[in-house]
């Protein structure tokens, strides 16, 4: 994953459910998310596991190690174009009903805060 997005110039960043038990700076989070930047130059020592993400990354210079339970992640997507992909809410598996096509996200169209918006398409 890292390569691929390092060749092509994007961003990768994780949208994860702050829920509780999962230590995260709670200055970072919104509404109850938070976006996390995996980027290579971000994310120092990232492992996607099928249970756990790790990473170590930075919050205002102060190195944290994080643990993230994939069931945790509700989406993934690119702060260039703000292209990506939502995981439901309601599944803990992510997976989208097998009647239904998965949700798109879409670039947003012209943030005010310099920050990407992921809007589901249906």
């Amino acid at each position: 994953m890292h390569e691929w997005m390092v060749d092509n110039g994007l961003t990768p960043h994780l949208i994860v459910a702050a829920r509780e038990g999962l230590e995260l700076p709670a200055e970072h989070v919104k509404d109850g998310k938070i976006v996390l930047n995996v980027s290579y130059a971000a994310a120092r020592g990232l492992t996607l596991g099928n249970d756990t993400i790790t990473f170590e990354t930075r919050f205002a210079g102060v190195a944290r190690r994080l643990a993230i339970p994939v069931d945790a992640v509700l989406g993934i997507y690119s702060r260039e174009d703000g292209q990506g992909m939502l995981f439901s809410e309601d599944d803990p598996s992510g997976a989208p009903p097998s009647d239904t096509p998965p949700p798109t996200a879409t670039p947003p169209p012209s943030p005010t805060d310099g920050r990407p918006k992921l809007k589901v398409v249906k």
